[in-house]
C-alpha cells in the first residue's frame, strides 16, 4: 500500500512525457530569437569590437540545433494534439508568440546570409508566414471581443516580425516590397504603443507571468532602426536618431523598473527579456558603424556583455525548470 501511494506520489508531480508534449509552448521559439539575435551581435562584434569568429561560430551552430529542436518538438505537438495547438492560435495573448517562428526563420537568414540560396529560401519561409501571421492577428484584434487585460506588450511581436523582414530582405526583394512591410510595422508600432502605455498607466501594472514582455518596447525602434538603414542606404538621419533614441529611452526605463523583476517567478516570458537587448545592442554597434560616434561604442560593447549575461541566466533557469518538471505543466 506504502508503495501504491509513493507511486501516485510521484505520477502526480511528474507529468508524463506525452503530457509534456501537448503543454509544450509556441513560445519556445522566443529562445531561438533570443540566441539568434546574440549571434547577430556578436557577428557585428567581430566588424566593430574586434571580437574573435569563434563565438558566432559557435552560436551559429547552436542556433540552428535549438531551432531544430523546438521545431521538430511543435510539429510533434501539432500531430498529437492538434486541438492544444488550435487553443494557442485562437487565444487572445498567445497568438501573437505565433509570430516568435517567422522571426526566428528570419534571423537564421540574417545570420546565414552570405549562404545565398539557403538565406533566400529562409527569408521566403520567415516572410510568408509573417505576413500571414501579421494580418491575422490584426483582424483578431478587430473582430474579436478583447478585453483590455489581455493587451500586453506581446502585441508588439507580430509587428516586430514584420521590421525584421526588412532586415533579412536585403538583396532578396525590391526596395517597394521593403517598405511595405517596415510601412506596416512602423504604423502599427505607433498605435500599439499609444494603447499599452494607456493600459498600463491606467489600467494596472501587467500581471507577473508578462512582466517580462515590457522589454519587448525596446525591440520596435531599435529593429525598426536596422531596417530603416537598410532602405535609406545606410544614412543615419534624424528619423534612424530617433528610433535608436526611443530604444535607448525604454531599456532605461526598463532598469528603473528593475526591482519589479527582483523577486519574480520564473516563467517561460522571461525570454521575453532577451531579443530586444539582443536588438539594441545591434542597433548600437551599427550606429557605431555608420556614425563613428564614440559613446554607441561605448554602449555597444556593455550592451553585448549585458545581453550575454542576461540570455545564459534566463537559459539556466530554463534548463533548472525542465529537470524539475515545471516547464511544461497546464496553466492554471
Amino acid at each position: 500500500m506504502m508503495n501504491n501511494a509513493n507511486d501516485n506520489n510521484t505520477n502526480e508531480t511528474k507529468p508524463p512525457k506525452q503530457s509534456q508534449l501537448k503543454h509544450f509552448p509556441v513560445m519556445m521559439f522566443a529562445i531561438t530569437m533570443g540566441f539568434g539575435g546574440l549571434t547577430l551581435d556578436y557577428k557585428k562584434a567581430i566588424e566593430i569590437l574586434s571580437f574573435s569568429p569563434l563565438v558566432y561560430k559557435m552560436l551559429s551552430v547552436f542556433v540552428v540545433m535549438l531551432f531544430c529542436v523546438i521545431a521538430v518538438s511543435y510539429v510533434c505537438k501539432i500531430c498529437a494534439y492538434p486541438k492544444a495547438v488550435l487553443d494557442e492560435f485562437n487565444h487572445p495573448i498567445r497568438v501573437n508568440f505565433f509570430a516568435t517562428i517567422s522571426m526566428s526563420t528570419l534571423l537564421l537568414s540574417n545570420i546565414f546570409h552570405e549562404y545565398t540560396q539557403v538565406a533566400l529560401v529562409l527569408f521566403i519561409l520567415g516572410a510568408g508566414f509573417q505576413i500571414f501571421i501579421a494580418f491575422y492577428a490584426i483582424s483578431y484584434w478587430l473582430k474579436r471581443d478583447i478585453e483590455f487585460a489581455h493587451s500586453t506588450p506581446a502585441w508588439f511581436i507580430p509587428v516586430v516580425g514584420n521590421l525584421l523582414v526588412v532586415t533579412a530582405g536585403a538583396g532578396f526583394a525590391d526596395h517597394y516590397t521593403l517598405m511595405f512591410f517596415f510601412s506596416l510595422g512602423i504604423f502599427f508600432w505607433i498605435i500599439l504603443s499609444a494603447i499599452l502605455v494607456n493600459r498600463i498607466i491606467f489600467h494596472g501594472m501587467l500581471v507577473q507571468k508578462f512582466l517580462p514582455t515590457l522589454a519587448i518596447f525596446i525591440a520596435p525602434p531599435a529593429v525598426g532602426m536596422l531596417g530603416y538603414l537598410k532602405i535609406n542606404h545606410g544614412e543615419f538621419d534624424y528619423f534612424a536618431e530617433i528610433m535608436l533614441n526611443v530604444a535607448i529611452i525604454f531599456a532605461i526605463i526598463l532598469f528603473a523598473l528593475a526591482r519589479n523583476f527582483y523577486k519574480l517567478k520564473f516563467f517561460i516570458s522571461w525570454w521575453a527579456f532577451t531579443f530586444p537587448f539582443a536588438a539594441l545592442t545591434l542597433a548600437l554597434l551599427t550606429a557605431y558603424e555608420v556614425s563613428s560616434y564614440p559613446p554607441y561604442y561605448i554602449m555597444g560593447f556593455l550592451s553585448i556583455l549585458l545581453t550575454t549575461c542576461i540570455i545564459l541566466f534566463v537559459a539556466f533557469k530554463t534548463i533548472q525548470a525542465i529537470l524539475r518538471g515545471e516547464l511544461f505543466v497546464e496553466e492554471k
